[in-house]
């Protein structure tokens, strides 16, 4: 791609040689020729000049560069936005796999993905665009909304609802049993029935190795615009704000609430019952 068409895709504007090639985004300590770099921390500042990149994306504070730059306000998103551009996702062709276990009652839009040896429920739905990739399974009853993309060994479990654009991680449970046992007279435990459902609304990422659990009535929700980490715990009947952030290995105990642009680091456990 040339420079001048990634600056105007990316809405930057661009000063130096715009004719120039650009393959890759890159590292400032690594870019070579024809990679594009960015400047999204003051603090490295001081590296701009030893770059090897043929062009830098940053913003108005970076007075000199040995390439071209790549001016914009948010040189961080920019570099999000680079990185779409100049290697975009591979996406499986439209179509069910041969292999792929589907019950003939569930629906499955024309448009969407269906990899080998994944099995999609009776009555479930998956919408326009939607990737479902192999030995990812999706009960009976889900609910998958248009442009999600469902990795390797998902489990998405009876009635789960998931709204578009939603990305999963591979080995995710979504579904699985709240933690709930009521104790007998005579010290032993008795199993709560976990009957609820799970709401994830648009544009939401659940990380690899995540479970979201239902709880025994009404629903575990997680709101649009939620990026969930790695490894994170949901409890049952827990509500998720919109555009929260958790990150690796936290703990959310069930009916906790987080409100909306919530930041969790990592390893944190939440116990924030209302």
């Amino acid at each position: 791609m040339k420079l001048r068409d990634l600056a105007e895709q990316l809405h930057c504007r661009l000063e130096g040689d715009g004719d120039i090639d650009i393959a890759r985004v890159a590292a400032l300590e690594t870019a070579g020729p024809g990679e594009v770099t960015f400047l999204a921390n003051a603090k490295y500042h001081g590296k701009v000049a030893h770059t090897r990149a043929s062009a830098i994306i940053a913003d108005d504070t970076l007075t000199a560069a040995p390439c071209a730059i790549v001016r914009c306000a948010q040189p961080y998103l920019a570099f999000a936005r680079a990185l779409s551009l100049l290697a975009p996702e591979q996406r499986p062709p439209a179509g069910i796999h041969p292999s792929a276990v589907v019950d003939a009652s569930a629906v499955i839009d024309a448009d969407a993905s269906i990899g080998a040896l994944a099995c999609i429920g009776a009555a479930a739905r998956v919408g326009a665009r939607t990737v479902v990739h192999p030995f990812a399974y999706v009960g009976p009853e889900a609910h998958i909304g248009a442009d999600c993309v469902v990795h390797a060994h998902v489990s998405i479990r009876e009635r789960v609802v998931i709204g578009d654009r939603v990305v999963i991680q591979n080995g995710a449970v979504l579904g699985s049993d709240g933690y709930g046992f009521a104790p007998r007279p005579d010290g032993t435990f008795e199993k709560i029935p976990q009957h609820g459902g799970i709401v994830v609304e648009d544009d939401v990422e659940i990380g690899a190795g995540t479970t979201v659990d239902r709880p025994p009535m009404g629903d575990t929700r997680i709101a649009a615009g939620t990026k969930i980490d790695n490894l994170v715990q949901v409890g049952h009947g827990v509500q998720v704000g919109k555009h929260v952030l958790l990150a690796a290995q936290t703990g959310i105990s069930g009916s906790s609430v987080i409100e909306d642009h919530v930041v969790l680091a990592g390893a944190s456990l939440g116990a924030l019952n209302d």
